[in-house]
């Protein structure tokens, strides 16, 4: 298994893990309540969104064109 491999399925794990973290996060009683006053979530709660769709699609992105 090459390098790109390992690390784009270590990228792809994360960022799933990561994205569970933060829709587990949105359905949280003080997220509702922070949400439903500011309008937005939380910084933490954004930071585990975007941080693991972008692990995410980036760990596809090395699976896939790793392989050429």
């Amino acid at each position: 298994m090459s390098s790109n491999t390992f690390i784009g399925i270590a990228l792809l794990v994360g960022g799933a893990i990561a994205l569970y973290f933060g829709l587990t996060a949105t359905d949280s009683l003080s997220e509702r309540v922070v949400e439903g006053v500011t309008g937005r979530y939380t910084d933490g709660t954004m930071w585990y969104l975007i941080g693991g769709g972008v692990a995410a699609v980036g760990g596809l992105a090395l699976l896939f064109m790793g392989k050429r």
